[in-house]
């Protein structure tokens, strides 16, 4: 994620700026151009202070769902390029199902943003019934527990998630070291996307992920069983980049497909702050660097590893300083190293094709 400026007045601002904090001008996110605008109204319409001749609406979730996105003005759709793969969300009339939603809508459009950076293709589920991408935010019914996952692009969240409490007590509960909104946005669509740039790609595709992965093919209900009943190998840390990736190899490329997106995300933000690690006792211990300068444009994921682990050092140690769990827990072996390598060339391989503005609008149907 990147710093934005003010227009107006210099000011940064932050990706969910909605108005300046410094002068009260009204924001919105322009997706195709990762800009944040100055607008004024216009009408029914909005217009960039930089760009008068343009003519945008917000999307239709900007009061419900405090979306700061724009849809350009000349669009049928009443959705912005996030919102658009919304397919079920909850009861909103339930004040805690909105505050809820609202949480998963931050973090769902922070995943957009490095989406859309990547030029990877975002078909929804109007452009593409069968594998679109989309989403089900739903509630636990009285009898029915609503289970997070992803099934052929319907990437369904459990609305408790957005809850502090209960995540916490699910991570404790399954012995993770890590468990975040944006976390289960980022491993679930690596689910989608192995589908799309692995499995969908032929034989071959296939072969290259299994030399780095491991095999697919066994079992995935009989291998998640394994792992639940006797937990992970005792040198899981040497290969896999949590102990949940050593289940089967579809979560272990999804798991660190998410780290990944982690790492490209966190760097650039810490390259937007100017953040430098250079520390005054033994600054030859291996930790010393500048970090990339866009890590979407780093032609080697050793590039993105070097200022990472630079970064992680640095800032896990602040954490502990106030008293407060490592912000990064994980350990980069070579092993981890070679499959975030695997998926950097997955990503890079891609040509950036924008998917085309679906005809239709996308209605939001409450669950």
């Amino acid at each position: 994620m990147k710093l934005f400026k003010c227009e107006n007045c210099g000011s940064l601002l932050h990706f969910e700026n909605r108005t300046c904090e410094s002068c009260g001008y009204r924001l919105g996110y322009e997706p195709l151009a990762a800009s944040l605008l100055d607008v004024d109204q216009q009408g029914d319409t909005w217009q960039p202070l930089s760009a008068p001749d343009r003519r945008y609406r917000f999307c239709a979730n900007m009061d419900m769902g405090q979306c700061n996105w724009l849809v350009d003005a000349s669009s049928p759709e009443h959705f912005c390029l996030a919102c658009r793969h919304n397919r079920n969300v909850p009861n909103l009339s339930a004040e805690v199902n909105l505050a809820r939603w609202r949480k998963l809508e931050i973090a769902k459009r922070r995943l957009f943003y490095t989406l859309l950076r990547f030029g990877l293709p975002l078909a929804n589920r109007i452009d593409d019934p069968a594998h679109g991408l989309t989403f089900d935010f739903l509630a636990d019914g009285a009898d029915e527990k609503v289970l997070t996952g992803h099934d052929e692009g319907i990437i369904t969240i459990n609305l408790n998630e957005a809850d502090d409490a209960t995540r916490e007590k699910m991570r404790v509960m399954m012995g993770e070291r890590y468990r975040t909104l944006l976390g289960h946005f980022r491993h679930e669509v690596g689910h989608h996307f192995w589908d799309l740039l692995v499995r969908d790609k032929g034989e071959q595709k296939l072969e290259e992920f299994r030399a780095v992965f491991g095999d697919e093919r066994p079992d995935y209900q009989e291998a998640l069983n394994t792992h639940y009943n006797q937990g992970p190998p005792p040198d899981w840390q040497d290969h896999f980049i949590s102990s949940y990736a050593s289940a089967h190899p579809w979560e272990d490329f999804a798991e660190t497909w998410a780290h990944y997106l982690h790492m490209v995300d966190t760097l650039e933000m810490g390259s937007a702050l100017g953040l430098e690690v250079h520390p005054r006792i033994d600054p030859n211990a291996g930790v010393a660097t500048e970090l990339v300068g866009d890590p979407y444009k780093a032609r080697r994921v050793e590039d993105l590893v070097d200022g990472w682990l630079s970064l992680t050092f640095a800032v896990n140690s602040v954490n502990r300083c106030m008293g407060q769990p490592d912000l990064y827990p994980f350990i980069l072996r070579p092993g981890v190293i070679k499959k975030l390598a695997f998926i950097h060339a997955l990503v890079h391989s891609q040509t950036a094709e924008a998917a085309p503005a679906p005809s239709k609008k996308y209605a939001l149907a409450p669950s």
